[in-house]
C-alpha cells in the first residue's frame, strides 16, 4: 500500500498580517497605558482659553517669542507682538516646580532661548530649549548634583503618533514640552533658533 500524500494547507497571509497590524496596535495601547498608569492627569485648559486663534497664518509668519504656562498645559507663539498660535502641551511627569536635578522629571522655569533643530529627533522632530543656563549649572554643582539638560519641545514617537491630541492627557516627559507631531511640523517651520522661550509655573 502506497504512502498517501495529503495536500500542504496554504497559509493565509493577509490573515497573518492584519494580525500582527492588530497586535502591534493593542500592544502601543497597552506600553503608552502602562507608561502612564503612575502620572498624575495633566491640569485642563482653562475653559474660557481658545487653543488656536481663527484664521490660517500667512506664508511669511515667524515666530519671534515662545510662552510655556505650565498650570494651564500652554505654548503660546507671538509674532510682531501678536498671539498667533496657542497650543496645548503635555510637560514633565513630575511638572511641579523648577528643574533643578537630571532625572527630577520637571519641565524647567525661566528665560531661556531656543539653541537647536532636530529633524530626526527619536520624538519626530525637535526645538532645543537652553537649560541649563549658567545659574541652574551652579545651583546643580553646589548641590553636588547634575542639572540633567536635553530639555525639547518635541512630537511624538512614531509608534505613538497614532495617539494625536490624547497625549495631553498626561504628563509624560522627562522634563520636556510635548506637543502633537502636526503641531511640531508648524513650531519647527515657523521658528528661528535664537527666540526668546518664557517657561512660567
Amino acid at each position: 500500500m502506497g504512502l498517501q500524500h495529503y495536500p500542504k494547507k496554504k497559509r493565509s497571509f493577509p490573515s497573518l498580517f492584519i494580525f500582527c497590524i492588530l497586535a502591534s496596535i493593542i500592544f502601543g495601547i497597552y506600553y503608552f497605558y502602562t507608561l502612564i498608569a503612575f502620572v498624575p492627569p495633566a491640569v485642563s485648559m482653562d475653559n474660557n482659553q481658545k487653543e488656536y486663534p481663527s484664521g490660517a497664518l500667512t506664508a511669511k509668519t515667524i515666530f519671534d517669542r515662545l510662552v510655556v504656562e505650565k498650570k494651564k498645559r500652554l505654548l503660546t507663539a507671538y509674532s510682531k507682538g501678536k498671539v498667533v498660535r496657542i497650543y496645548s502641551i503635555a510637560l514633565g511627569a513630575n511638572p511641579v516646580g523648577h528643574k533643578q536635578f537630571q532625572g527630577d522629571m520637571k519641565t524647567p522655569e525661566g528665560i531661556y532661548t531656543i539653541d537647536g533643530k532636530n529633524p530626526n529627533s527619536a520624538f519626530y522632530k525637535n526645538l532645543g530649549v537652553s537649560y541649563p543656563n549658567d545659574k541652574d549649572r551652579k545651583f546643580a554643582r553646589n548641590k553636588g548634583k547634575s542639572p540633567g539638560g536635553d530639555i525639547k519641545i518635541h512630537g511624538l514617537a512614531p509608534e505613538f503618533a497614532y495617539l494625536g491630541s490624547l497625549h495631553r492627557e498626561y504628563d509624560w516627559t522627562y522634563g520636556c514640552i510635548a506637543v502633537t507631531n502636526d503641531e511640531i511640523d508648524e513650531l519647527y517651520a515657523r521658528t528661528p533658533i535664537g527666540i526668546p522661550i518664557e517657561i512660567l509655573p
